[in-house]
């Protein structure tokens, strides 16, 4: 790690001892919450402290079950459940590092009666070489009853198996909140610096099993010595105020029923940048350089302002009938900027463009509960001026519990209807080895629909969705970006189910999909991941003690497709027809203990590495880790 993040992690630590020293309380309440995707309710969420295959650390993975990248944990990513992926108009730059990245539409809350602080830390590698360290810690404490104040720092810091290949990603968010009766707030600052080296891929796959994985030749290497960095800065502020109390808080037994009242204003502001270093851009790994510099310096940058003021209104009864509606403005300013290849009569030089975009749009929802077990909501954007002007998004749900014979399940059934511009960057974009100036492309209109259904008792959940896209955005197998005339539907069924014999424990999710359009949109058959291992406590006469294991294997497989391949110089996925990936099994092996609150995971990370055969690649050209052991440990305290 590097000065500033020991200093950091240095002063993480004497929090944590002074959280240490806390006396004891007889009610230790620590909750956690997160805000609807329109920033106007609170959510609960479960503190992250489950034992439970506790050797499943990675944070991506916690967002999307199954993920493809270039081999070393930290890199750019994308899901290969088509439904888990990040489209959304604003998050064009980082989609592919956003489940690393603390963010406005993430942020975590939390409101504790004793300091809660979680450390928890990772190793894997033979040699310094190639480590693989992965570190976190959160602390969080209430001032008072009302205010809240924590933090959460995340480092992924990966050299790598390969010749060029680091990622070290430092993810940093500090909360706060201010809960009253009738006023709360919430705010959250989040610092994202993510960074990783370039070698595009292995030069030749015959290679694999041939030399030590740090001798292994790669298309860029020391001559290119690329690298990409992306940097974000956010800040989200959310503020409700409620003349009448917000809702679940009219609890006078006197009270038959009561209006409910809420002003919402939520401001976010971002501001990202991406920057792009080749030393040797004519080393053929480019087709084109556009510049005649000795190196290559592409740099790009997005600022966005937005400001949300919304009423909501509606009425309860002590029946439990809850109706309330609601709306409101939206407001946002858009600011780009990047190095460009300016074309002249003779020459190619470079030069800076700027765009300034302005959007307004009118939200709204209708949401309706009868009960606790039966409830339905539907809300809509409109943008009605700006660069976005005739966008518009439909989202819809209903929900219903049934009481079953081992407790409650759940139904959910969503739909949506959106019409949506292309980002700014697939419109425009330039650098060293690719330029684009498209003007406008053909609005993207995806319906889509599913339901999902839930029964914690039986550990069993299932969920189908089918969307139909009428001119779907992406890039082609030039890595361009391209519009797919007309209509393609996908289609998504995943279940997950947890089965108990004993002391023995085998856990199992599946995800099938299909593509009417493979050519287009390819996306795996079969994927799957499945656990098996032996459970049990074993306690200690002598100590009174206990410690809880779990130990056995696991296995992650999907079927053979053409998978995207990723463009460093724009740090994209795209389409490829030439090389297909998958019917590899990776095995891990693991054993979990748990002592009072302290978590430790050993395991051997893709144990049957050269026993399968060499074609571990979830993308074309950049083969998964060889086998390694894994230690980590993590600790938790809130007395």
């Amino acid at each position: 790690m590097t000065g500033s993040s020991r200093y950091i992690t240095f002063i993480i630590l004497e929090l944590l001892l002074l959280s240490g020293t806390t006396g004891q309380t007889t009610e230790r309440k620590i909750g956690q919450y997160r805000l609807t995707s329109d920033f106007t309710e609170v959510m609960a969420d479960e503190v992250d402290t489950v034992f439970s295959l506790f050797h499943r650390y990675r944070r991506t993975d916690i967002y999307s079950p199954f993920n493809a990248y270039p081999g070393n944990y930290g890199l750019p990513l994308y899901q290969i459940n088509f439904f888990d992926r990040i489209r959304n108009h604003d998050s064009y730059l980082y989609r592919y590092y956003y489940p690393f990245m603390y963010l406005p539409p993430t942020a975590l809350f939390m409101d504790t009666q004793v300091p809660f602080t979680e450390m928890v830390f990772n190793y894997a590698g033979s040699t310094r070489a190639t480590a693989e360290q992965n570190f976190r810690v959160r602390h969080s404490q209430n001032m008072n009853r009302f205010l809240n104040v924590g933090l959460i720092y995340d480092i992924v810091y990966n050299l790598g198996q390969y010749s060029y290949q680091k990622a070290e990603n430092k993810d940093f968010i500090m909360h706060t909140s201010y809960l009253r009766d009738k006023y709360r707030v919430f705010a959250a600052l989040g610092i994202n610096n993510l960074y990783s080296n370039e070698n595009g891929g292995v030069a030749d796959s015959e290679t694999i099993g041939q030399f030590e994985t740090t001798e292994v030749p790669v298309r860029m290497g020391g001559l290119n010595r690329a690298k990409s960095s992306l940097r974000n800065r956010n800040l989200l502020l959310v503020q409700h105020y409620s003349p009448t109390g917000f809702r679940g808080q009219q609890a006078a037994d006197t009270v038959k029923g009561g209006l409910l009242g809420q002003f919402t204003h939520t401001l976010t502001v971002e501001s990202t940048s991406r920057t792009y270093f080749d030393a040797s851009p004519r080393s053929g790994f480019y087709d084109t350089a556009y510049l005649f510099t000795p190196d290559t310096r592409d740099s790009l940058s997005a600022r966005l302002i937005s400001n949300t003021l919304r009423f909501d209104f509606g009425f309860s009864t002590r029946a439990g009938f809850e109706l309330m509606t609601g709306g409101g403005i939206r407001h946002e300013m858009h600011r780009y900027g990047q190095i460009i290849p300016l074309f002249l009569a003779d020459t190619v030089i470079a030069d800076t463009s700027s765009a300034r975009h302005q959007n307004i749009a009118l939200t709204g929802n209708l949401e309706n509960r009868v009960g606790e077990k039966f409830g339905w909501s539907a809300s809509g954007m409109l943008y009605f001026a700006g660069d976005r002007a005739g966008d518009f998004d439909l989202s819809g749900r209903i929900r219903k519990d049934f009481g079953m014979r081992k407790g409650d399940s759940e139904l959910l059934i969503d739909g949506k209807v959106s019409l949506e511009t292309p980002s700014f960057w697939f419109r425009q974009w330039g650098s060293n080895n690719f330029y684009w100036s498209t003007g406008p492309y053909e609005r993207e209109f995806t319906i889509s629909a599913g339901t999902s259904f839930s029964y914690p008792a039986r550990l069993f959940k299932a969920s189908f969705r089918y969307a139909v896209i009428e001119n779907y955005s992406y890039f082609g197998t030039d890595a361009l970006p391209a519009v797919k005339p007309g209509a393609l539907s996908v289609a998504a069924i995943t279940a997950d189910k947890t089965f108990r014999m004993g002391g023995f424990r085998s856990g199992t999710t599946v995800l099938l999909q299909q593509s009417s359009n493979p050519g287009i949109l390819d996306v795996p058959l079969v994927t799957f991941r499945t656990a098996l291992w032996y459970d049990k406590n074993i306690y200690f006469k002598l100590t009174g003690g206990s410690m809880h294991i779990e130990t056995g294997a696991e296995l992650f497989m999907h079927t053979r497709y053409n998978s995207m391949a990723y463009m460093p110089s724009t740090g994209r996925y795209y389409n490829q027809n030439t090389t297909l990936t998958g019917g590899y099994p990776f095995v891990n092996v693991f054993l979990n203990a748990k002592i009072k609150r302290t978590r430790i995971l050993l395991s051997f990370d893709h144990v049957n590495s050269g026993l399968s055969g060499y074609d571990y690649y979830l993308i074309p050209h950049n083969p998964l880790n060889i086998r390694v052991f894994r230690y980590g440990i993590a600790w938790t305290f809130y007395d």
